[in-house]
């Protein structure tokens, strides 16, 4: 199986966790070369129009500013799913009943560990957008 359809696959547990209410935060780390894309943080919302979801790029220099974006799940999954393997070769899922690592290997294999939960408790982002 590849490492994109593996990442479908671990989307399924992103989405069940936030309709579940158990979503606290997803981090895409491990950058490929030099970018100055340090991570990218996705956090979730309170919304009366469904489930949406604050994604934050986060730059290494100073001089760039960090970006927010307010998205659904759909949005989220094709903004990140461009960044696998392109810019980052690992996406953390942090719930309030475990932690989820998704890892792609120089060669394009994945894999995806279970531990223990960082979070136990759901904050919800606050925005200015």
């Amino acid at each position: 199986m590849s490492y994109q359809e593996e990442f479908v696959l671990f989307w399924e547990q992103v989405k069940e966790s936030v309709h579940e209410g158990r979503f606290a935060k997803l981090t895409m780390a491990k950058t490929i070369g030099k970018p100055n894309l340090k991570n990218i943080f996705v956090r979730p919302m309170q919304s009366e129009h469904g489930s949406k979801v604050l994604v934050k790029l986060r730059y290494a220099s100073k001089d760039t500013e960090d970006v927010e974006k307010e998205m659904t799940l759909d949005e989220a999954f094709a903004f990140l799913k461009s960044y696998l393997k392109t810019s980052f070769s690992t996406v953390l899922l942090f719930t309030t009943t475990k932690d989820v690592t998704f890892k792609i290997n120089k060669k394009g294999a994945c894999s995806v560990i279970e531990n223990e939960p960082t979070f136990h408790d759901v904050i919800y982002a606050e925005t200015d957008l």
